[in-house]
C-alpha cells in the first residue's frame, strides 16, 4: 500500500465540502499515478532515461504538482534519496542542453538541487583540500566532488521552523480516540480542519502552531493533551523558497530552495565567489537591510556556523568584490593564495595557513610589493609579524633554514660514546669533550689523534694531537671551534685484521678471527671438530717469517710446524697446547686408509644383478661380471654396454671374457655400470639404400647380403665409406686396398649405415654461358698464338 502525506478517514472525510473532497482525491489518485510512473521505470544504474525523465517531470508539473511533491511521491513509492538525487542529476543535465540560456540554466540547477541543513556544512569543512598556490583559498570547497548538499527530508521537525504558505502538517491523534490528517498551509498563511474555521499559523514556529492547533481540536476532542486523548504535530512536507544571488559569484540568479536551506546551502549550489569575488564580505539582505555578513574563512578554518543562517523567502545574497589578496609560498603547511581584511597582518596570514613548517626560516620574511611602476622587496623581522599589514598583491615566500649548526663539535672512534655534542658551557675545550664522550676505550691510540676544523673559507685543516700529552697536562689544552671534528684511532685499525685459518677434514674449514692465547685444539672446536676422514697427528702449522732468525734458511718464508692433537680436544694436556699466532694457517690431514664406499651396477643376462661394493682400487670389468654370478646361457656379449659418468664407452666384452689380461678389462670406478642384454635377432639398414629396413639375423649373410635385402645401394650411395655399428657401441668400417673392397663384418643387433656423397660443385654455382664463351676465346687465341710460334720456329 503506497502511503502519502495525506490518509484521509470517514470521519473526517464527511465533514469537508463536497467540493473540496473532489479536489483532495483528485490530487490523490495524480500522486499515486506519479508515483506508479517512477515505480515502472527503475532509476538505479542510469535504467531511466534522460527523455523519460524530461517527459514524466513535464507531465507532473503540468498537472499542478510542485517538485516537493513529485520527490515525496517518488519516496512514498521506496526510492532512496541517492536515487532522487540520480533524477535531479539527469533532469539538471537534459534541461541545460535544451535551454541553453545562462540565467535559466542558474534557475535549473537552483530547483533542482535544494540545500542541507547546516550539519552538511560542517562535515564540508573535514573534506575541503588545501588550494593550490594558483587559487584562492577557499575556492576548493565550491569545487569539491565529495561534498553532497541533498535535501535531507527525513530530519526531524525543527521547533523553531517558521511556517508559510504551502508548508504541510501531520496531525496525529491517537488513546481513546484515533485521527489522522494533513494540513496544508494556504497561500493566505491559514489550515483548515475537519469542519473548524481556519486557523492562521503564518510565521509561526512548530512549537506556536502546535499550541493553536491542540487548542482549535480541544472544541472536538475534549481533554485533548490532558487526559486520554493526545496529539502530535510534525512537519511532512517543506515550501519551497526563492533566494536571489548577485554580485562577484559564480552563478549569478534565483534559487528556488528548500525553506530549510541555509546560507552555506544556497552559497554552495551558486559555485561559491566568482574570480573577484570576496570570501570575507558576504552579505545577507532581508527587508532591504543586512541581516548578517559571512566570513567564510570563519568556517573554513575555525569551522564557525554562527553566520550559517536559515534562509527566508526574498532572501539576497551579495558577495562583494575581494579588497586584497596575497600570496604565501615555501615552508608554511598550506600554500597559497589569501584574501585578507582590512587592518590583517602577517601573524593572521601564517596563522591562516597552519603556520610555519618544522624546516622553515622563521626569523624574518621577504615581502615582494608592486609600486605601481614597479617591484620593491623589504623584509619584515619576526618581532613585527602582529604590526605588519600586506597590500594587495603582495607575495611572501618563506625560505628553509640552513642546513648548518651554530655549536656542534662530534667526536668518533675510539670513546666510550662518540656522537654530536652542542659547544656550550663545560664542553669548550677538547678535553672537556672527551670526559663528556666518557672517556676514551681501553684500545684508544694515545699517540696522536686528529681535530678537523673548517677554515673561514670553508676548507678543511688538519690539527694533531698527542692524547698522552693532553691527559696528563703537558700541553695546553685546544680550544673547540664551531663545526670541529675529533677522531680517535683504535689500535686495531692501525693494522691488519688478525685471522687464523684451518683448512682440510673440519667440519667447518674456513678464516677465523685471531685472539690472544688461542691454541689448535681451540681453532678446531671453532671449526665445528674434525671430520670422520681426519687424523689427529700429522697436523701441520704454517707460519709467516716477519724477521730474521738465526738458523732458517735464508730463502725460506713460511715455517713449518708438526703437531699431533688429542682427539677428544682435552685441555688438560698443558704440554700439547700449540699457540697460534695471527696469520698462522693449519692443516688437517685425512687417514690414507680412510675411503668412503664405492658401487658398481651391473644388471642384464647375468645371475646376481645388482650394486656390488668395490673393495679396492684393482677390480675390473671380469671381476665385476663374476661377482654377479656369472653369464646367463643366452647372454650376447657382443652388445653389452659400459657406462661412466653417463657416457658409453665401447668394450668387447667378450675378448674381455676370454681374456681378462688384455687392456681391455680396465678397472671398474664408483658409479660404473654393465648393461648385458639378450641377444638379438635383428639388423637394422639405413642410409643411401633403395629400402631402409629392419631384417632377421642370418649367419649365413655377409654384408652385401644384407643391402641386397633393402634393395641394393642408392645412385648416390657411397659404398666406400660405408659402416657397421656392433651392438656393444664398437663401429667398423668399409677397407678398401687397391681396388679391392672389404666390408666389415655384420652380427646380430648391428646397425649397418650407408652414407651418402656430398656434390662438389652444388647447384648455380657452374659457370654462366657468358663465362663459358669469354674462356672458350681465351683458349681459341692462345692456340692460335701457339700454333704460329710453332710455325716460325719450324721455318
Amino acid at each position: 500500500m503506497i502511503q502519502f502525506g495525506y490518509q484521509p478517514n470517514m470521519h473526517s472525510f464527511l465533514h469537508w465540502p463536497k467540493r473540496l473532497s473532489v479536489m483532495v482525491l483528485s490530487i490523490c489518485f495524480l500522486l499515486l499515478a506519479v508515483a506508479q510512473t517512477f515505480g515502472q521505470s527503475t532509476v538505479e544504474g542510469g535504467a531511466l532515461g534522460d527523455d523519460e525523465v524530461i517527459k514524466y517531470y513535464e507531465q507532473a508539473k503540468a498537472s499542478g504538482m510542485s517538485q516537493m511533491e513529485i520527490e515525496q511521491a517518488a519516496m512514498a513509492k521506496g526510492y532512496t534519496l541517492s536515487d532522487i538525487e540520480l533524477l535531479r542529476k539527469k533532469l539538471s543535465g537534459s534541461t541545460a542542453a535544451k535551454e541553453g540560456a545562462a540565467g535559466h540554466l542558474r534557475e535549473s540547477v537552483g530547483t533542482e538541487r535544494q540545500g542541507a541543513g547546516a550539519d552538511t556544512a560542517v562535515a564540508a569543512v573535514v573534506t575541503a583540500t588545501p588550494a593550490a598556490p594558483s587559487e584562492v583559498f577557499g575556492s576548493s570547497f565550491f569545487s569539491n566532488k565529495a561534498i553532497s548538499f541533498e535535501p535531507n527530508l527525513r530530519l526531524a521537525t525543527p521547533r523553531n521552523y517558521i511556517l508559510g504558505p504551502d508548508d504541510a502538517l501531520i496531525v496525529d491523534i491517537y488513546g481513546n480516540s484515533v485521527d489522522n490528517f494533513t494540513l496544508k498551509v494556504s497561500p493566505e498563511g491559514t489550515v483548515k480542519m475537519l469542519n473548524l474555521k481556519p486557523l492562521y499559523v503564518n510565521g509561526l514556529t512548530i512549537e506556536q502552531a502546535t499550541d493553536r492547533i491542540v487548542k482549535q481540536l480541544r472544541t472536538v476532542y475534549s481533554g485533548l493533551n490532558i487526559s486520554g486523548t493526545y496529539a502530535n504535530v510534525t512537519l511532512s512536507g517543506v515550501r519551497t523558497i526563492k533566494v536571489m544571488v548577485t554580485g562577484s559569484v559564480v552563478h549569478p540568479g534565483t534559487f528556488s530552495v528548500s525553506s530549510l536551506a541555509t546560507a552555506f546551502n544556497v552559497l554552495y549550489l551558486t559555485g561559491g565567489p566568482s574570480a573577484n569575488g570576496s570570501f570575507r564580505n558576504i552579505k545577507v539582505i532581508r527587508n532591504n537591510k543586512v541581516l548578517t555578513q559571512i566570513d567564510l574563512y570563519d568556517f573554513l578554518i575555525n569551522a564557525s556556523l554562527k553566520d550559517n543562517i536559515a534562509m527566508q523567502d526574498q532572501d539576497i545574497i551579495k558577495i562583494e568584490p575581494y579588497d586584497r589578496r596575497v600570496e604565501i609560498t615555501g615552508e608554511v603547511r598550506r600554500a597559497g593564495l589569501y584574501e585578507l581584511k582590512e587592518g590583517e597582518t602577517i601573524a593572521d596570514l601564517i596563522s591562516y595557513t597552519d603556520g610555519f613548517t618544522a624546516k622553515a626560516y622563521s626569523a624574518s620574511l621577504n615581502i615582494e610589493r608592486s609600486t605601481g611602476t614597479e617591484y620593491k622587496l623589504f623584509s619584515v623581522e619576526s618581532a613585527n609579524y602582529a604590526s605588519t599589514t600586506l597590500n594587495n598583491g603582495d607575495k611572501i615566500e618563506v625560505g628553509k633554514i640552513l642546513e648548518r649548526f651554530e655549536n656542534k663539535v662530534s667526536i668518533s672512534g675510539a670513546v666510550l660514546r662518540p656522537g654530536d655534542f652542542a659547544m656550550q658551557p663545560g664542553i669548550t675545550t677538547l678535553k672537556e669533550l672527551i670526559g663528556k664522550a666518557q672517556g676514551l676505550r681501553e684500545d684508544a691510540y694515545k699517540e696522536r689523534a686528529i681535530v678537523s676544523r673548517k677554515r673561514q673559507n670553508l676548507n678543511d685543516t688538519l690539527i694533531a694531537i698527542n692524547l698522552n700529552d693532553l691527559i696528563s697536562g703537558r700541553i695546553q689544552d685546544i680550544k673547540l671551534a664551531k663545526d670541529d671534528k675529533i677522531y680517535i684511532n683504535a689500535l686495531s685499525e692501525l693494522r691488519s685484521a688478525y685471522t687464523v685459518t684451518i683448512t682440510g677434514f673440519v667440519q667447518a674449514p674456513a678464516q677465523y678471527p685471531f685472539v690472544e692465547g688461542m691454541t689448535v685444539a681451540d681453532l678446531i672446536l671453532q671449526a665445528k671438530g674434525l671430520n670422520e676422514a681426519a687424523v689427529p697427528y700429522r697436523i701441520e702449522i704454517a707460519r709467516r717469517i716477519k724477521e730474521d732468525t738465526t738458523g732458517l734458511d735464508p730463502t725460506q718464508n713460511i715455517r713449518i710446524f708438526p703437531y699431533t692433537v688429542d682427539p677428544t680436544l682435552s685441555s688438560g694436556d698443558q704440554e700439547n697446547k700449540f699457540e697460534l699466532k695471527p696469520f698462522d694457517v693449519v692443516f688437517i690431514r685425512k687417514s690414507p686408509r680412510y675411503e668412503v664406499q664405492k658401487t658398481a651396477y651391473i644388471e642384464g643376462e647375468v645371475y646376481y644383478p645388482g650394486n656390488y661394493a668395490i673393495v679396492n682400487d684393482t677390480e675390473r670389468v671380469s671381476d665385476l661380471i663374476k661377482k654377479s654370478g656369472g653369464l646367463k646361457p643366452y647372454e650376447y656379449l657382443e652388445a653389452a654396454r659400459f657406462k661412466r659418468d653417463g657416457e658409453t664407452i665401447a668394450l668387447d666384452l667378450k675378448k674381455i671374457m676370454s681374456d681378462p689380461g688384455i687392456a681391455a678389462n680396465i678397472h671398474i670406478h664408483d658409479g660404473d655400470s654393465i648393461f648385458i642384454p639378450k641377444k638379438p635377432e635383428l639388423v637394422r639398414i639405413g642410409g643411401d639404400v633403395l629400402f631402409p629396413s629392419i631384417v632377421n639375423y642370418d649367419r649365413t649373410y655377409a654384408f652385401q647380403d644384407y643391402i641386397t635385402q633393402a634393395g641394393g645401394f642408392g645412385d648416390n650411395a657411397r659404398k666406400s665409406k660405408s659402416f657397421v655399428k656392433h651392438p656393444n657401441g664398437i663401429t667398423d668400417r668399409t677397407k678398401k686396398f687397391l681396388f679391392i673392397r672389404s666390408y666389415p663384418e655384420v652380427y646380430p643387433g648391428s646397425v649397418i649405415t650407408v652414407p651418402t656423397k656430398v656434390e662438389k660443385i652444388k647447384k648455380g654455382d657452374g659457370m654462366s654461358t657468358t663465362e663459358r664463351i669469354t674462356l672458350f676465346s681465351i683458349l681459341g687465341t692462345m692456340s692460335i698464338t701457339l700454333f704460329r710460334l710453332i710455325l716460325d720456329v719450324t721455318n
